[in-house]
């Protein structure tokens, strides 16, 4: 199965919680005190919001998927796209350790690809004091690597 991911940044999780609950039918099936997730299945949605980036909003957009062979299926199409990525492999971040790669839209977005491999304790690996909102964000990188692929726009007065 593939999942839409969506992760978005907040000033207020429990307002944020009540709202997200109530438009999606359910609680966060994962709470901690920065961050709250939704793992829905209609539609296919791991919707994830936190305390920890440096702006509100929409952090990085990412397709999870079940299985290592999913994964490598969807950097092979990547990369017959000549899609740059980064590749960061095994890692653990947003209380998961994971196996995912970066792409970059032609806005600059962050998409996350990846594989959830088991559940962890902490958002992250510990960072230096000295670290800035921005290096703490979700582990997205602010700008991926690379150049994105180049994407035919939409005749002008088209909507969505």
């Amino acid at each position: 199965m593939r999942r839409f991911h969506v992760h978005v940044h907040v000033e207020d999780l429990d307002r944020n919680i009540a709202f997200y609950s109530a438009m999606f039918g359910a609680e966060p099936a994962r709470r901690e005190a920065d961050y709250a997730k939704w793992m829905l299945d209609d539609p296919a949605l791991n919707f994830a919001i936190s305390t920890r980036g440096a702006t509100t909003g929409v952090d990085h957009l990412g397709i999870q998927v079940d299985s290592a062979e999913d994964l490598a299926a969807l950097k092979d199409s990547a990369r017959a796209a000549d899609m740059a990525m980064l590749d960061e492999g095994e890692v653990s971040c947003c209380y998961a350790r994971s196996d995912k790669y970066w792409l970059t839209d032609p806005q600059g977005l962050a998409w996350e690809q990846f594989q959830t491999l088991e559940q962890i304790p902490l958002f992250g690996a510990a960072k230096p004091a000295a670290a800035t909102a921005e290096a703490s964000a979700c582990c997205a990188p602010r700008q991926p690597a690379g150049k994105p692929i180049a994407i035919p726009l939409k005749a002008a007065g088209s909507c969505c």
